[in-house]
């Protein structure tokens, strides 16, 4: 059923995130060192990251580009559930840490913490580790939620209220009485699940996690959006003041749809974590949540895939920019995001659709429609 809503772009979307999650890891494992169709061991991991920096992008793009909600705070959904696998992480570490405590992570040895804090127990297990990857973020995203929507708070309001509470986050988790190790947070990672965090299979199964893991995010986002609950969040958005005038809650709405978008970014930080080896408190910068808005811009609200095209696109500009001119980063990123509001702002994809409607309305008129253009119904 979920299938059959998926359109040609959503189509050859899954098709490249499917082949990307099986053929990176082959060409890293299977190919020699030395044949051009390798890819190095430092690919993967980048990679990884992308994609779910990709996953996030669409998790905002479900909330801000089918129920108009601009969230300038998911870097804390995202954080939060980053912090919970990096907590899991640590207790794997054991007697191997630098201070070879079998039970305290080496940061609370270092604070002359006595025992381990109430809240992390249980986090030796991966079981409790995942509900807690959704439930921190879906908690908060429920509660900032149900006193937002209520009290109908919208619009810049919002957004800002938004970008306050994962400030006022960051600076929570630089704290080190908070037991979340401060300004260094979580690192040197051993094991996940028995298997050494560094091994390259490691890598390749958190890589191809971390794609189906997109796949599967833009599936259920797809499947809302083209859902009935997906048409009432379009109304939302639209004509909120209208939507609730003719019975709908709308307040309800709109907190199913944040929360649901705040576990999937949640999702999208664990995976995140074991592949770039480190979590700390700059993951809850504002200036990260604005970023991922920035994706989701580049590639075009509304389109689920644009986002996460965007987020792949803007990243990969960004690790190649650093490298080169890494101080003129801020403001490349800066300068594409007036190029995009001036140019296109329907975003890359958003953009290349509106094409190909003029180009088939066009030939409609004639009476014919080119293969190579899609039908408005695909």
């Amino acid at each position: 059923m979920i299938l059959r809503n998926i359109d040609r772009t959503g189509w050859i979307f899954l098709v490249c995130v499917v082949a990307l999650g099986v053929l990176v890891p082959v060409l890293n494992l299977a190919v020699p060192a030395g044949s051009f169709f390798h890819i190095p061991d430092y690919l993967v991991p980048l990679i990884g990251k992308y994609l779910c920096f990709a996953l996030l992008a669409i998790s905002i793009d479900l909330i801000w580009g089918y129920a108009g909600i601009l969230s300038l705070g998911h870097g804390a959904f995202f954080a939060l559930g980053g912090y919970a696998m990096g907590m899991y992480l640590m207790r794997q570490i054991g007697p191997r840490g630098v201070y070879a405590d079998p039970v305290l992570p080496d940061f609370m040895v270092f604070l002359n913490w006595k025992e381990l804090p109430w809240f992390w127990q249980g986090f030796d297990m991966f079981w409790y580790a995942a509900i807690w990857v959704l439930l921190a973020p879906g908690l908060l995203a429920f509660v900032f939620g149900w006193f937002a929507f209520r009290s109908r708070v919208t619009g810049v309001y919002l957004s800002i209220i938004t970008q306050a509470m994962t400030f006022a986050l960051m600076l929570a988790f630089f704290r080190n009485d908070m037991g979340f190790g401060g300004n260094n947070g979580f690192t040197d990672f051993k094991d996940i699940l028995g298997f050494n965090i560094q091994a390259g299979e490691t890598r390749a199964v958190l890589f191809f996690l971390s794609a189906m893991s997109l796949a599967g995010g833009y599936l259920l986002c797809r499947w809302i959006v083209t859902s009935k609950l997906g048409k009432v969040l379009v109304a939302v958005r639209d004509a909120e003041s209208r939507t609730r005038f003719i019975g709908y809650r709308v307040e309800n709405y709109k907190l199913f749809v944040f929360t649901l978008s705040a576990m999937i970014a949640g999702i999208a930080g664990a995976l995140y974590v074991p592949q770039v080896g480190i979590i700390n408190p700059s993951e809850f910068t504002p200036a990260n949540s604005i970023e991922s808005v920035i994706w989701v811009a580049v590639g075009g609200r509304g389109t689920l895939v644009g986002a996460a095209i965007g987020a792949l696109t803007v990243n990969a500009g960004k690790t190649w920019f650093t490298g080169v001119l890494p101080d003129m980063w801020l403001f490349a990123l800066g300068g594409l995001f007036v190029l995009v509001t001036l140019f296109l702002p329907k975003g890359i994809l958003g953009t290349i659709n509106s094409g190909w409607e003029k180009t088939r309305r066009k030939f409609r008129s004639d009476g014919s429609v080119p293969s190579g253009v899609p039908d408005a119904a695909e």
